[in-house]
């Protein structure tokens, strides 16, 4: 199923260790349509202006966020929203820096790396409730923390 001009569902369901831990990562209608207005509004500019897009997460059945230590109110569940994890390798700041000056979302998140790259993009759309919430993920004490950017 086409949930854009260039994603599908299958990308964004696709999830090592559902796979490894016998997980249905299928969605609901509900799911589908967070994520379809994700691709369309997020995921699909993207890809115009910078090529294929590396989905490194998108949807998250409650169990699978639960096996991975995903927050219970996590968009990736796709219940309030849609999210997902992005990477263009040693590309993702200027990603990141296009998002914020070009997209409407919900949240952007910088994914641990460095001052000069993040790991991966995190990037959320809640149809009509987007935030523009710009975040850096940190590890502090072995905890992951959340520090408002912009």
């Amino acid at each position: 199923m086409k949930l854009s001009d260039n994603f599908t569902l299958a990308e964004m369901v696709r999830s090592q260790t559902a796979r490894r831990l016998n997980i249905d990562n299928t969605p609901d209608e509900h799911q589908i349509e967070f994520m379809r207005e994700l691709c369309v509004h997020v995921l699909q500019p993207i890809r115009n202006e910078f090529g294929p897009v590396r989905i490194t997460s998108g949807l998250r059945v409650p169990e699978l966020n639960r096996a991975i230590g995903g927050s219970s109110s996590s968009q990736h569940c796709a219940l309030n929203g849609a999210a997902a994890d992005i990477d263009f390798g040693d590309g993702n700041k200027p990603v990141f820096d296009w998002i914020v000056n070009n997209i409407v979302f919900d949240q952007l998140i910088w994914e641990f790396g460095d001052d000069k790259n993040p790991d991966w993009i995190h990037v959320s759309y809640n149809y009509g409730k987007n935030r523009g919430q710009i975040l850096r993920a940190v590890k502090r004490n072995g905890k992951t923390k959340y520090i408002s950017i912009a």
